[in-house]
């Protein structure tokens, strides 16, 4: 353990961004401009839509940049939840949390076995949790050895798709087809479509708000995670954007419509059946990312809530390089037990109402703190308030009910398990009150 007992307080804004990009370039991209162009038949909408869903990310890291260089403490949400409502409060919203990571984590490792069994002769289980063995060692050393993990595959990560992007601009496509232009007739109603594009737009950008985990291991976290946060929407953002306009030049619409992975489709078109192997290999580098980026925030959560006597001590114990490495250990191998259990519809279904939830008490937080609390020193403050928090919860609450409505079974077992997680919390706090 070192000296203090602390986290290190070693980071800056290169690992910043590449935490914010890292945690939010998935798979995702390679996929949902299908889902897209299925819903909005047409070029301008289809980029507008992305914009549209960049403005949400963006609102919300203005949002947010306000809280943690205000209270640049490990534990992301939580620490928000708990400084405005109370410690119970504080406890829901960083068991959900948590929870939620360890279900995103054991989903990404399942999917990069999945990826990787044909490969290697062993069930992709196994594989599974070899990939969790593997990045808790990654981990283990202290944060120095993470951060610099996490940067490298971030780079890796957008200079691939930067490649991409320039290979549909500039290779030339053979059999080229002009497609017709693509246009909505006038007496369509487009609010369903719109909805529904944009609800997929925003599950692209989930990971912004990944810089908070590691709030207390910024050098000058004032100036730090505010750059973090904004600059990382803005390169995702700005990359989404180039993709889509490189597979609009590649595919006509109603073959990227029909695509289930149109960056495939795309290079595919460009340098035959290879194209298909070479996005293979771009979604396993960026699953990887996202894998490394999660296997370093949960800990830091369950350090937050150790520390704070809502869970137990030892979760807050760090090692010399400045890992939490029980609370990495107990992350790790919950993950691995979701991994097993197969069982991973429900749990998806779960833990999206959760990621959806998480934010909006982020930004009622927000505004919750600036009755309470108007002598807080604020390093940022939010842009345009209300205005933003206003306009970026009202969206999120939105997304939140849709989601309840939608897939109201999964939703609700979500709920009972933040309510199981209070009612533990405070069976225990009861126990120890009578010891």
């Amino acid at each position: 353990m070192n000296d203090s007992g602390r986290l290190l307080k070693v980071l800056g804004v290169g690992f910043g961004l590449a935490g914010s990009i890292g945690g939010t370039i998935g798979a995702g991209i390679l996929r949902i401009p299908g889902l897209v162009a299925d819903q909005l038949p047409s070029q301008p909408l289809i980029l507008w839509i992305w914009v549209l869903g960049a403005s949400y990310a963006l609102l919300g890291a203005v949002c947010v940049a306000e809280l943690a260089a205000a209270m640049p403490r490990a534990g992301g949400w939580y620490v928000y939840a708990e400084e405005a409502f109370g410690r119970r409060a504080g406890f829901l919203v960083g068991w959900s949390d948590w929870i939620a990571h360890c279900i995103g984590l054991a989903w990404v490792v399942t999917t990069l076995g999945d990826y990787l069994a044909p490969l290697l002769p062993m069930g992709s289980a196994w594989i599974a949790v070899g990939i969790l063995a593997l990045f808790t060692l990654i981990q283990w050393p202290g944060v120095r050895s993470g951060g610099a993990s996490q940067e490298f595959l971030s780079l890796i990560k957008a200079l691939i798709f930067a490649a991409l992007v320039v290979a549909c601009f500039a290779l030339p496509l053979p059999n080229r087809v002009e497609a017709p232009a693509s246009f909505i007739p006038p007496d369509v109603n487009l609010f369903v479509p719109v909805v529904l594009a944009l609800q997929a737009v925003i599950t692209t950008y989930d990971g912004w708000a990944c810089p908070i985990y590691f709030a207390e291991e910024f050098s000058t976290p004032s100036r730090d995670l505010p750059r973090s946060l904004i600059g990382g929407v803005l390169a995702v953002a700005g990359l989404y954007l180039l993709i889509n306009a490189a597979l609009l030049h590649v595919l006509p619409i109603p073959v990227l419509a029909e695509s289930s992975l149109p960056a495939a489709t795309a290079a595919e078109r460009l340098v035959g059946p290879l194209g298909g192997t070479v996005i293979t290999a771009v979604a396993l580098i960026s699953l990887l990312g996202v894998t490394n980026t999660v296997a370093m925030a949960a800990p830091r959560i369950l350090f937050g809530l150790g520390r704070d006597g809502l869970m137990p001590s030892f979760t807050a114990e760090v090692n010399a390089g400045g890992t939490p490495i029980h609370a990495l250990l107990i992350t790790s191998l919950c993950s691995a037990l979701l991994v097993v259990s197969g069982s991973f519809e429900s749990l998806l279904g779960m833990g999206a109402f959760l990621y959806v939830g998480l934010p909006l008490c982020g930004f009622i937080t927000l505004m919750v703190l600036r009755q309470r609390q108007p002598e807080l020193d604020r390093p940022f403050r939010c842009w345009a308030y209300p205005l933003t928090p206003i306009v970026v919860a009202t969206v999120s609450l939105a997304f939140l009910l849709a989601a309840l409505w939608s897939d109201s079974v999964n939703s609700l077992w979500a709920l009972a398990l933040v309510a199981a997680g209070g009612l533990a919390s405070e069976a225990s706090q009861r126990l120890r009150a009578a010891a």
